[in-house]
């Protein structure tokens, strides 16, 4: 079982007081077809009886030990129907059944290879097991890497590039509730924790591409995030060398009020001292969030979802010595820094979502959120440096010292970035089935209000010789002659912007079910529409308006083999944010184009059984065509715009995935993907985007010692091919395209289960009080490659040449954790 399935199990049997009782329990989530919990729904067996309440949760007692029919039965759906189910003494399985409208789903269960009942021919819904796969930052985040189309070459970051996008691209939402990101973080190693608390989520789905109106105006992905509504009290602690979280969730007596509450606390020192730079540093993370729902009748129920986040980053680097070039012309760079930096971002979200169910057909929800971020960058750092050549003569005395110095400069970098963004959103959204079809429809309205302040310089000096930006007006032949010219930043940008944007979102969409022939064919429809408006100081208000219609098919035809086909696109166009409206001066530019994207995703679904082990193999084939392309750089997970829509672009790719029980009770997968994107500006003609990630490879393979089957094993392995290195802050990206190094990562973590469902302990025993208790380690880059994800740029102030050296990410790391629930 899986870590949410045994925390709702023995919650079940702690709250009913059967944990010693001579029964059988089975539970778990009624849904309909569009995966909203059912509430009223009739459960019977041929002794007992129960119904799911408003969240569509139900526990039903059994005898165990005998054979027993359960009935799920609804008004307006057709029966569930499971047979021969058979449960041992003090049991608890776990079944969400969906109630479909246009047929009758009876069938038997059995015991899957992988050690849990399955019944076929029923779609059911099966809690994630995200808390259990090791990594540098665990979470949500560090599964979906392991999907072909998803692509991270930092364990830093939580953020992700899907199918040749970039990070701003892709949707996040929490119970239906977008959620958003700080601003002005520049490095993966400021970014700290990810919005999303595992611990509180009971469901992920993810799309990468093709996906419905429903969803919002991104050009890339969707995360859709749903969190748990408790049943019974609980508390849960995990605590490693990184950090330490702890949740809680209660409910009330008469079921009326849940609350799950989760705090986290992160300190990335442990990474970070792996990299090359030595640095006094302090990174700091924390946030407290919280997801509660009170039900005022059967017909209408709250939710609030909260959340506070304090990321504090301060760092003083000492020095810096790497390594790079080739083994015919090996260099080295060596830094000694002064200064430091200090970076804060503080974000706070509030959000309300009342839930009013009109009938058995009709839904109604009103959702308000506020999001606010306070961001501040002040760093004042100088780097003095030597660009040299690296002694590889293995007789000398002087090996790995540098032997020839290509020059010495010093850098001072300056930075007093601050930015205050407030976004309120208010949305309707409504749904309507009948029979097998559903129309479900939204407006929305956004408003946002940034203020930003943006003042960034780099001077650049060579022992004393000041070098300003090239320019014919101000000669410089220093020693020669003395340099008078006012001494200004080699590179800098300042700007002071208020911007405001209202927005206005319009979505429908029609799905149906229907029999073609013997085939059962399922369709969607939909059509979004936004406009918005830009106001602020300095410019003119501009307008603009955008439709992008969307379409998903599926087709299970009645075959022997059980296969499935899909075909989804459309237009997808990416209104610009803030950032997209900033230009490479930090200048606002009004006109700024929604990108724009033509969609197209061909897929197939092929389920099958091997060694009498399930298996489910999926195979996907897409191509972007986009236009109003916005050209950006990157460095690290900073990206900057050009804020014009002077570019075309292209993206195609190919993924497959196989999952299932390689090892009986466990599920594990491997995963495939190839893409290609390039992109033409001003048409100077195609070059590689800064995503152009070519192969990715992904496995996460879980096992445990068959004689000791409480010792677990989890292990992910990434392999990307290496993407363009990117260039220098607004530089041009023709004249930079020397891609990085392929990303090679493995993470590997083994605990222990002292305590769980299987597992109890009785009440005389002190272990008794858990419900569950594991412990165990985690090794970060097992084989401890040398990774890098972004360049520095370091000038040869003789020739003004750049040099991209390296930055390079966590070496190996041992990490010891210890999960608990009460």
């Amino acid at each position: 079982m899986n870590c949410t399935k045994v925390l709702l199990c023995i919650s079940i049997f702690c709250h009913l007081g059967l944990l010693k009782a001579q029964t059988a329990t089975i539970t778990g989530v009624v849904l309909d077809e569009s995966q909203k919990p059912l509430a009223g729904v009739n459960i019977s067996s041929r002794v007992n009886g129960s119904f799911s309440d408003i969240n569509g949760f139900y526990a039903l007692q059994l005898i165990p030990d005998q054979q027993a029919t359960i009935t799920f039965s609804h008004l307006g759906h057709k029966n569930v129907v499971v047979e021969n189910l058979i449960l041992t003494t003090n049991e608890t399985y776990e079944f969400n059944p969906v109630l479909k409208i246009d047929t009758i789903q009876i069938d038997g269960v059995t015991v899957s290879p992988t050690g849990e009942k399955q019944v076929k021919g029923i779609v059911t819904i099966t809690p994630q097991t995200i808390r259990k796969i090791p990594g540098a930052n665990a979470g949500v985040e560090n599964v979906l890497k392991l999907l072909p189309g998803v692509n991270s070459n930092n364990e830093l970051s939580t953020q992700y590039s899907v199918r040749g996008g970039n990070y701003d691209e892709n949707l996040v939402y929490v119970n239906e509730i977008e959620v958003y990101r700080p601003f002005l973080v520049r490095s993966a190693q400021q970014e700290g924790l990810s919005f999303v608390n595992s611990d509180l989520a009971q469901n992920v789905k993810f799309s990468s591409g093709g996906f419905q109106a429903k969803y919002g105006d991104k050009l890339s992905s969707v995360l859709d995030i749903t969190y748990k509504n408790p049943s019974d009290f609980g508390v849960s602690l995990d605590v490693s060398l990184l950090g330490a979280a702890a949740s809680v969730e209660t409910i009330s007596k008469n079921k009326n009020f849940s609350a799950i509450t989760g705090i986290r606390y992160r300190n990335n020192s442990l990474l970070i001292n792996s990299q090359d730079t030595r640095s006094n540093l302090n990174p700091t993370f924390a946030d407290l969030q919280g997801f509660f729902t009170y039900r005022f009748s059967k017909k209408f129920n709250l939710n609030f979802l909260g959340n506070l986040s304090i990321n504090d980053y301060q760092n003083e680097p000492i020095s810096r010595q790497t390594n790079f070039g080739t083994l015919s012309d090996p260099r080295v760079l060596t830094v000694f820094y002064e200064g430091n930096e200090n970076n804060r971002f503080n974000t706070a979200l509030g959000a309300l979502k009342g839930n009013y169910f009109v009938n058995e057909n009709t839904t109604l929800k009103l959702i308000a959120s506020l999001y606010h971020t306070t961001e501040e960058e002040y760093s004042d750092v100088i780097a003095q440096y030597e660009l040299g050549e690296l002694n590889t003569n293995l007789g000398s005395d002087q090996l790995g010292d540098i032997s020839g110095s290509r020059g010495l400069g010093t850098e001072f970098n300056r930075a007093r970035n601050e930015l205050d963004a407030l976004i309120f959103n208010i949305e309707q959204k409504g749904a309507y089935s009948k029979d097998n079809s559903m129309w479900q429809w939204g407006l929305k309205y956004t408003h946002e209000d940034i203020r930003d302040q943006i003042r960034e310089s780099e001077f650049i000096d060579s022992v004393g010789f000041y070098i300003r930006p090239p320019s014919g007006d101000f000669p410089n032949n220093q020693p020669e002659e003395p340099f008078a010219a006012p001494i200004v930043a080699y590179d800098g940008v300042s700007a002071t912007n208020f911007v405001k944007t209202n927005r206005f979102t319009a979505f429908s969409q029609y799905s149906n079910q229907m029999k073609v022939n013997t085939a059962d064919l399922y369709y969607n429809v939909g059509l979004r529409a936004q406009h918005w408006a830009v106001i602020g100081v300095g410019f003119e208000k501009t307008a603009q308006t955008i439709v992008s219609p969307r379409l998903q098919l599926a087709l299970k035809p009645d075959w022997k083999r059980d296969m499935l086909f899909r075909v989804s696109g459309g237009v997808y166009q990416q209104p610009p944010f803030y950032r997209e409206l900033r230009d490479r001066q930090g200048v606002i530019q009004p006109d700024v184009e929604a990108q724009k994207s033509i969609h197209v995703v061909i897929g197939n679904e092929y389920s099958f059984t091997w060694a009498d082990r399930p298996f489910n193999f999926t195979s996907e084939i897409y191509y972007k065509a986009l236009t109003n392309v916005n050209p950006y750089t990157l460095e690290d997970v900073r990206i900057r715009y050009a804020a014009n829509n002077n570019a075309t672009a292209y993206v195609y790719g190919a993924e497959i995935r196989l999952n299932g029980a390689f090892v009986p009770g466990t599920e594990s997968w491997l995963s495939l993907g190839y893409l290609k994107t390039e992109e033409n500006i001003d048409q100077r003609g195609y070059i590689s985007r800064p995503t152009d990630q070519r192969l990715k490879v992904g496995i996460l393979f879980q096992d445990y010692v068959p004689n000791i089957p409480k010792l677990k094993m989890y292990l992910n392995l990434v392999y990307n091919t290496g993407v363009p290195g990117g260039s220098p802050n607004y530089a041009d990206p023709y004249v930079f395209q020397n891609r990085l190094r392929d990303y090679r990562r493995a993470d590997l973590g083994i605990s222990y289960i002292f305590v769980d469902s299987n597992n109890p302990y009785p009440k005389n025993h002190w272990l008794h009080r858990f419900r569950t208790l594991s412990g165990g380690f985690e090794i970060f880059n097992v084989f401890n490659t040398q990774n890098s994800i972004t360049n520095t740029w370091v000038r040869d102030v003789d020739s003004k040449q750049q040099f991209a050296v390296p930055n390079f990410l966590t070496s190996r790391i041992f990490n010891l954790r210890l999960s608990m629930r009460f």
